[in-house]
């Protein structure tokens, strides 16, 4: 039985890459490519660039592929699961013979990811092990500085889906994979910690009272997005402070 590598790359910055990440590369014989088309083709260039760094074994074989897209339709679920099926099989035809394979995976395989879920669907079945790296809530906190939670306040990780549909839940929240709807749509009295291409020499970070800072984020989110064809971003929203050394002031900085 062939075994995947999962390995967490952060958001693609190569010093963030842990060292149990680099011995998991180099121990791969194959290691997988995923090209996202022309419009994202910098994705792929990241992990091209990843590997540069850090793969010293010259007996790997890199393997480019084209993923697959996701159909566009009213059953979400189902497409999402069509998908996955489709991306298996890409996964696997590129595998090939191998009986360790990598995969560099954006954030971390665990968290709003839909690498498991695809290697769980390969066939052949596949060893699957996970190498986790940083986070993008990790990346987001540390370049702002700030601690995740309140002092002993509870944090939800939750999807600008999720948001959408069932509004903002209580204490300090993190959303992710949001195309800036479900950020449109926000209100209450609330700061925001935003950051896009976190790690990366195009950062952008942006802070402040969320009725002051939306129309700044969401401008910079769509200019970013049209310079670079994709962005990365993710934010961090509590309940507004009057006082205290958490409640920030706004500013930004690219």
């Amino acid at each position: 039985m062939a075994e995947i590598a999962l390995i967490g790359i952060g958001t693609g910055n190569p010093d963030h890459l842990t060292r149990a990440a680099e011995a998991a590369i180099n121990d791969a014989e194959v290691i997988l490519l995923p090209r996202k088309g022309p419009d994202k083709a910098d994705l792929a260039d990241l992990r091209r660039l990843i590997l540069s760094r850090v793969l010293t074994n010259p007996a790997a074989r890199v393997v480019e592929f084209d993923l697959p897209r996701r159909e566009t339709r009213s059953d979400y679920l189902g497409a999402v699961r069509d998908w996955h099926d489709a991306v298996a099989a890409a996964w696997t035809r590129a595998m090939g013979n191998a009986a360790r394979v990598a995969l560099l995976v954006w954030g971390d395989p665990s968290l709003y990811d839909s690498s498991l879920r695809i290697a769980g669907r390969l066939s052949p079945a596949a060893r699957v092990r996970v190498v986790p790296g940083i986070t993008a809530v990790q990346a987001l906190t540390a370049a702002h500085a700030i601690p995740l939670n309140r002092l002993g306040g509870p944090v939800t990780i939750t999807t600008a889906r999720q948001v959408r549909d069932h509004g903002l839940p209580a204490g300090s929240t993190v959303v992710m994979l949001d195309d800036g709807s479900a950020l449109a749509g926000i209100e209450g009295d609330l700061d925001i910690w935003w950051g896009a291409y976190l790690g990366m020499p195009g950062e952008i970070l942006m802070q402040g009272p969320l009725d002051r800072m939306r129309a700044p984020i969401l401008a910079a989110r769509a200019q970013a997005r049209a310079r670079h064809g994709w962005i990365m971003d993710v934010y961090l929203l509590r309940p507004r402070l009057r006082t205290g050394p958490d409640r920030g002031g706004a500013h930004n900085h690219s």
